[in-house]
């Protein structure tokens, strides 16, 4: 259709032919959309995933979270808006209180807040929520029905637990295997306390077993029980087995020296309480938050200086005994090196942790790489032979004539890990690792799904939101769909539709086939599109002059001195109080989403956006356009902080 014959057709009265008889030619749009005061475009309201669940590993619906914390939407009578905030959090994550302070928060680094002055302090608005539930009792709803389908989770770190979370809230019986006396994995025997507090996690792991879920502890699978006995017995399994094997460092003279351990080993023999104090000068090599961890740790250990041979650092960590506490009492300050192939400034730690454990006395030498262990007469390392380095990439390049030699009575690599899984060779890829597809599933094992650092070693988060996939994915193998369908930007979403029905405002059943929808229709959601699952709005996408400075509220910190450190094992973090945390989540700019700002509103010169009845009003359902006012002037469109707003072609 010609352009300027559809311009004189739609101006003509109530003739709403779209094309005229003879009219042939197809024109551009580009001719029509705007002509002097109108043009053939208006707003439209689409929904987008902010980036900050986009780059939350778990997939949490940070956005929504801070909704409700700041008062956008509201929870149900009766229900307060912290216990609603917190529901919102488990819908993908159940351990705000633990990942509230131990994620390094990639949401943060993607939050478009960045573009105004600092982003939104998501993780500590997480820790505040996460410790109220947790003082306030708040217990997770059983599922309303059993399926009778009996799940295999194998692991109790956070890819196992979250597993088992979201498929017993399907209702899936679910049985949990961990070889360790304990539940956490990494969470409870590679972090210290100091960063995780105990009474938090057993909380939170204590809240997803009042599920139902049945626990059989110091029980390995492949050794205890075999990989065949859980393929007959269950309908499905998990296997979240986590990568308990330190890699030791590629360098002559490691491997087979006794004073030579993997960093896992050292801290899960510090987490059980076997580990009481370090001797001598210990040299950590590494570079990430695992590092950091076992050097500060040594340096709340101290040193004592004498041993029998039989209570040597080695001798614990390998699990052969353990410290006598009363002999540990005279302990001094321990000298503790950790040693990066990167600069300090390009660590992969965060940054937060390497200020930390300069502060309590650790050195930290960057842009150096090891070369040999060397040794003494009886076999023992007494020192590591380093050169300084640059990077190609991930690889070092030796700086020639740069060699020096640290001395050492402990050395630890921090590295990375493998699996630990020799007794499941039905698993192993070959390189310490399972497979898995993009739906968690294994490979050539249709009934079994995997998730956390066996398949890929990264965060805490990512294994959670591993688990929750898993279990989702397993879910649709149990009820015969596909699993192989997962959407682009995989995380939680808000769900209009959901939120219509909990304010009783659900649209009325579709009346069937044949009937076409109208601007009156009650079987639909008008004017409206959700496109989270496959787009994820940029800082381009807001009216960034609508927002303001308004400067971050940083929670507090106990800092430790070096002189002081030994035998510090107090709770670094510092909550936020209350009014911090809603004045926080205010500067969440709700990026993809209506906030109920007005401009729309205020704006419009031709007062087509107008708000909702109060009664019929919601998330996502604040503002609508008359269109038979609407001039498509595009005002609304630009003066929209979030992106909420589109302009969609119409007559």
């Amino acid at each position: 259709m010609a352009g300027k014959a559809a311009a004189k057709i739609i101006t003509e009265g109530k003739n709403y032919r779209r094309y005229k008889d003879g009219d042939a030619t197809p024109g551009t749009w580009g001719e029509v959309i705007f002509q002097a005061g109108w043009s053939h475009k208006c707003p439209t309201y689409i929904l987008r995933t902010p980036p900050c669940s986009a780059s939350c590993p778990s997939g949490h619906d940070i956005r929504g979270w801070l909704d409700i914390i700041r008062g956008i939407e509201k929870p149900a009578a009766g229900v307060v808006w912290q216990e609603y905030a917190f529901r919102r959090m488990a819908e993908s994550n159940p351990f705000p209180a633990i990942m509230g302070r131990v994620c390094p928060a990639p949401c943060e680094q993607g939050c478009n807040r960045n573009a105004v002055e600092e982003h939104v302090g998501i993780n500590s608005v997480e820790h505040f929520i996460g410790d109220w539930a947790i003082e306030n009792n708040v217990a997770f709803a059983k599922p309303e029905s059993e399926t009778g389908r009996r799940i295999a989770v194998i692991g109790g770190g956070p890819a196992g637990l979250a597993a088992a979370y979201f498929l017993r809230r399907r209702g899936h019986a679910v049985t949990l295997f961990e070889a360790n006396a304990q539940l956490g994995g990494f969470m409870r025997y590679g972090i210290p306390e100091y960063r995780a507090p105990r009474a938090k996690l057993d909380a939170e792991i204590q809240r997803i077993l009042d599920l139902g879920v049945t626990v059989k502890t110091n029980c390995r699978i492949g050794r205890d029980v075999s990989f065949a006995e859980i393929d007959r017995d269950f309908d499905a399994a998990f296997w979240g087995v986590g990568t308990h094997s330190g890699r030791g460092l590629p360098v002559p003279g490691w491997k087979g020296t006794p004073n030579c351990v993997a960093g896992i080993s050292f801290l899960k023999a510090f987490n059980e309480g076997r580990l009481q104090a370090v001797t001598g000068r210990i040299i950590v090599v590494g570079g990430g938050d695992t590092s950091i961890d076992v050097a500060s740790v040594a340096r709340r250990l101290g040193h004592i200086e004498s041993v029998s041979s039989q209570d040597r650092v080695e001798h614990i960590i390998l699990g052969d005994t353990a410290h006598d506490v009363a002999g540990t009492v005279q302990r001094q300050g321990c000298h503790a090196v950790l040693t990066s192939l990167f600069p300090v400034n390009q660590m992969f730690a965060a940054k937060r942790e390497i200020d930390d454990a300069t502060r309590e006395g650790v050195e930290i030498m960057g842009g150096v790489m090891p070369l040999e262990v060397l040794k003494g007469p009886d076999g023992r390392a007494t020192g590591l032979k380093m050169c300084h380095c640059k990077m190609d990439g991930q690889n070092p390049v030796p700086v020639g004539g740069s060699e020096f030699v640290l001395e050492a009575d402990l050395i630890v690599s921090a590295i990375g890990q493998t699996g630990d899984i020799e007794d499941l060779p039905e698993l192993d890829n070959g390189r310490g690792f399972i497979n898995a597809d993009r739906s968690m599933r294994i490979p050539g094992k249709t009934k079994h799904f995997v998730g956390g650092d066996v398949v890929r070693p990264h965060l805490l988060t990512t294994a959670v939101g591993h688990g929750r996939i898993a279990a989702a994915s397993i879910d649709d193998f149990l009820g015969g769909h596909d699993v192989g369908k997962r959407p682009k930007v995989d995380v939680h979403q808000f769900n209009l539709l959901n939120k219509l029905r909990e304010a009783n405002l659900e649209p009325e059943p579709y009346p069937g086939a044949g009937v076409r929808g109208t601007a009156e229709a009650k079987f639909a959601i008008h004017n409206f599109d959700d496109r989270a699952s496959a787009e994820v709005i940029p800082q381009d996408g807001l009216f960034l002059g609508h927002f303001t400075e308004n400067p971050r509220r940083h929670r507090g910190e106990h800092h430790i001195d070096a002189e002081v450190v030994i035998g510090n094992f107090e709770e670094r973090l510092i909550p936020l109080t209350e009014a911090d945390v809603v004045n926080e989540a205010k500067r969440c700019m709700s990026c993809g989403l209506c906030f109920e700002c007005d401009n729309c509103v205020v704006f419009c010169p031709q007062t087509a956006v107008q708000r909702v009845a109060k009664k019929e009003r919601t998330v996502g359902r604040y503002v609508y356009t008359e269109y038979s006012k609407c001039v498509g002037c595009h005002i609304c469109y630009d003066v929209c902080p979030t992106g909420y707003i589109q302009m969609g072609m119409g007559e």
